[in-house]
């Protein structure tokens, strides 16, 4: 596991390499080392592939529970629909409370397009490589995925007045979360990479112990 990024740690943490000679050398070339396929190298292999693993796993489990599901549904392999939910819950929240008052009817119609912006965060950030375009950056190309997926129809001439705000709030609500919930793993990997900050940050730190 290559400690160069919280996002691709967080993804690496749940994943267990499988233990086939194939996927072991497949996974040796990925963290950048020499493939060797002995019975033992294997064995160490995968003990310090899981001692890493338990290391941020330990840090995520720090979190508050909506954040660590938002970080689950962004980045966990093993992500399930309680997670999605979770996190599609807490970005709509974020959003609201920082937006002007709705009518009941707005709102109802606000958490299924903070449900959009949500995937398509999640699609640009998608397993960690956060390298992807946004699939549904234009207001056209979001409103018709709406309206197929939720059956949301939103009006195009009014988009601007009564949507696009409410857009840029949900993406700043998945962009605190998704700092939020990367903080802990950031700090970690800074402290695995840095062995002379270990001792000071035992003081301090609950997942380290």
């Amino acid at each position: 596991m290559k400690l160069n990024s919280a996002r691709l740690a967080w993804h690496d943490c749940y994943y267990s390499p499988g233990d086939s000679l194939a996927a072991f050398a497949i996974e040796r070339a990925r963290l950048g080392g020499a493939v060797q396929l002995s019975e033992f190298d294997g064995r160490t292999s995968r003990a310090v592939h899981q001692a890493i693993a338990g290391r941020i796993q330990q840090a995520i489990n720090t979190l508050p529970g909506y954040i660590a599901s938002f970080g689950h549904w962004m980045y966990n392999p093993l992500a399930d629909v309680d997670h999605k939910e979770m996190a599609e819950a807490a970005v709509f929240i974020r959003a609201y409370d920082k937006s002007a008052r709705m009518t009941v009817y707005k709102v109802a119609r606000a958490r299924y397009v903070a449900m959009g912006v949500l995937h398509r965060y999640r699609r640009m950030h998608q397993g960690g490589q956060s390298a992807n375009v946004d699939p549904l950056c234009k207001p056209e190309d979001f409103r018709k995925w709406l309206e197929g997926w939720y059956g949301i129809k939103l009006a195009s001439e009014a988009w601007k007045r009564e949507w696009a705000g409410w857009v840029e709030l949900c993406f700043e609500a998945c962009d605190d979360l998704d700092r939020e919930a990367l903080a802990p793993v950031s700090t970690v990997i800074r402290i695995m990479n840095s062995p002379g900050e270990l001792s000071e940050a035992r003081k301090g730190s609950t997942f380290l112990l």
